[in-house]
């Protein structure tokens, strides 16, 4: 949408007030919240680049902890540099699933990037007796980054778990494009969502206390800096300098603390670590307590990352295929779906967007296998989903339009592309990584256990499904890790496949938590299915706004590719039969348009006046 100077010079005053309160300026969203920029608007460039950076800025840590965590399991952890080659991958197929998604999934205002959903089975997968590292990979006296016999050992690994999510993730482009996740979600509700959601994280808490307790001292002072800044400091502004047409130079309030709590705790941190290795007061010594945090024991592979390095298929090799790897990451593929529904509507409603309709919920969902599908050709180690953080910075920043995404799309794909951005992340001290976990399993865990709001949980029912459904879920895993030749059948596949479900703890309670929820008796308003529904619903009948949002891109399905059997699709538009109809749908387009027109003309003078 195309604006005057006068039309930017109100919107970057309404982004400056949006943050102060929804009563003082903005475009009219969703539910009536004031939007600076709502779905369909284009901001002016510069703050379509800033506030795109901030949205990567927002995803960063959920990015970079995920290879941080493979890692180990690849036997990788005294090899920086290829981990470093790990998150700048991650950071470019993440550039590209989002586009994607934004110009042809559900066209909202949303990001894509690692899931954590995908972490536990392949942890799962990793720990079967086939692929434990050799003792050897974890002495860093032993290991020579550059000689093909470790090379083949981790690649090995990372190509088992890429053939796994590459075959899952065609479930998933299945389920969407066939409209199947409709159907499906009249028999998943929060108390299937809840335990799948909450053992994500749970099952992690081994990896975090052991990255943690390098230094436990500089993990509880990260802790401390990310809980300052994201909970006692968020409503505390910071006045930085701005430029606005009419205001020259001035300085604008800024909730820094509120939208970069763990990058600000991250670097403080880290720069506290800098000091106390120049100091010396943190132990030279490789083998005493504490070594992990000095920053000079990562800080040879920033001189050895590459300025540029572009990542591409099968830049580790073929992938290969194992049943076992297949049936554990489609658990993961399930749960991710489950969490993607829920950020759509939540996205649409901060982005003043209508509710999703079932074909752009369906290509959406379509769209993140297609990402999975990339993800696993490019071996990022993981697969795709929405990112929950980066709808919740759409309220804080109260810009909904779906170009600030794609701005921050790109500059996904250039981090990807610039080797330093991921070496210089992968040289974080391992203590402050640890510090981290510690805060962000906490929250996933307690985003899958909100799940529960929308049930009644005075029901011993609901008690007894959720309480059975996470205990179960880690109770089995944890014996069946311990006992695993007492699950032997004799059939090597089947016995893998056997190990890496029981192994997976999402699965084995959101599994439970799916047949107790729909064998129990229980009413729909006990259960939370009336209470989900009813927060799923909305205003859908501007027929006008809804092909504006969700329509594809570029004319298809109407200018182009216009063929009668295209609206039968699931995932495609269904467009009313008539040109009689469609001439009266764009006449009152066209009307509504002039109107909203004239009201903002009118209200950017009643601000001008003022």
């Amino acid at each position: 949408m195309k604006q005057t100077g006068e039309d930017r010079s109100h919107y970057c005053s309404s982004l400056d007030r949006a943050a102060r309160g929804p009563e003082e300026g903005g475009g009219t969203g969703q539910g009536g919240s004031k939007l600076a920029y709502t779905i369909t608007d284009v901001p002016p460039w510069y703050l379509c680049i800033l506030l795109g950076i901030q949205h990567f800025l927002t995803a960063m840590g959920g990015l970079v902890a995920i290879p941080l965590i493979l890692s180990k399991e690849l036997c990788l952890q005294h090899d920086l540099l290829t981990q470093s080659h790990l998150i700048s991958t991650i950071f470019f197929v993440s550039g590209i699933c989002t586009l994607l998604q934004v110009l042809f999934g559900v066209r909202l205002p949303i990001i894509q990037g690692g899931t954590f959903a995908f972490l536990t089975p392949t942890l799962a997968m990793l720990s079967l007796p086939k692929w434990k590292c050799p003792a050897w990979t974890q002495n860093t006296t032993l290991v020579n980054a550059s000689s093909p016999e470790f090379i083949e050992v981790w690649q090995t690994r990372m190509r088992e778990v890429q053939g796994a999510i590459i075959v899952a993730s065609c479930f998933q482009i299945f389920i969407g494009f066939s409209g199947l996740i409709g159907f499906l979600m009249r028999f998943i509700g929060p108390l299937t969502i809840a335990p799948t959601i909450t053992l994500v994280a749970l099952p992690l808490f081994d990896s975090a206390g052991d990255e943690a307790g390098q230094h436990w001292g500089i993990a509880f002072m990260t802790i401390s800096f990310i809980v300052l800044f994201s909970q006692y400091l968020k409503d505390v502004p910071v006045p930085l300098p701005s430029y606005q047409r009419g205001k020259k130079c001035h300085f604008s309030p800024v909730y820094l603390f509120q939208i970069f709590p763990v990058l600000l705790g991250l670097s403080l941190s880290w720069l506290l670590c800098y000091v106390l290795t120049v100091t010396d007061v943190l132990p030279a010594d490789p083998t005493a307590y504490g070594h992990l945090a000095r920053t000079d024991t990562r800080g040879d592979v920033l001189s050895q990352a590459p300025w540029f390095r572009l990542p591409y298929p099968g830049q580790w090799g073929v992938p290969t295929i194992s049943l076992a790897g297949i049936f554990g990451i489609l658990a993961g593929v399930i749960s991710s779906m489950l969490e993607s529904v829920g950020d759509y509507y939540a996205c649409a409603r901060l982005s003043g967007a209508p509710p999703p309709p079932k074909h752009a919920i369906s290509r959406g969902i379509g769209v993140e296998g297609i990402g999975c599908l990339l993800a696993g050709a490019w071996g990022t180690g993981n697969g795709t989903t929405s990112y929950s953080e980066n709808v919740g910075a759409l309220g804080i920043t109260k810009v909904g339009s779906r170009m600030v995404i794609i701005a921050g799309a790109c500059a996904m794909l250039l981090s990807g592309i610039f080797g330093k951005v991921g070496a210089m992340l992968a040289s974080i001290p391992t203590p402050v990584i640890g510090g981290m976990f510690l805060v962000m399993f906490g929250v996933i865990t307690a985003v899958g256990i909100s799940n529960l709001q929308y049930t009644d949980m005075n029901s011993s029912r609901n008690i007894f499904i959720f309480g059975f459904s996470v205990f179960a879920g880690l109770t089995v895993p944890n014996w069946a890790s311990k006992n695993s030749t007492l699950l032997e059948t004799g059939i090597i596949q089947l016995d893998q496949v056997i190990q890496v479900l029981l192994t997976t703890g999402m699965f084995v309670g959101g599994l439970l938590g799916f047949i107790l929820d729909n064998t129990i008796p229980g009413t729909q308003e006990e259960r939370g299915l009336l209470a989900w529904k009813n927060s799923h619903k909305g205003e859908a009948d501007n027929s006008q706004l809804l092909s504006k949002v969700y329509d594809l891109p570029f004319g298809i399905g109407t200018k182009y590719c216009a063929v009668s059997w295209f609206r039968y699709l699931p995932a495609c538009p269904k467009r009313l039969p008539g040109s009689k109809r469609m001439d009266e749908l764009k006449a009152a387009s066209q009307e509504s348009s002039v109107k909203a027109s004239s009201e903002r003309d009118s209200e950017v003078g009643a601000d001008t006046r003022i």
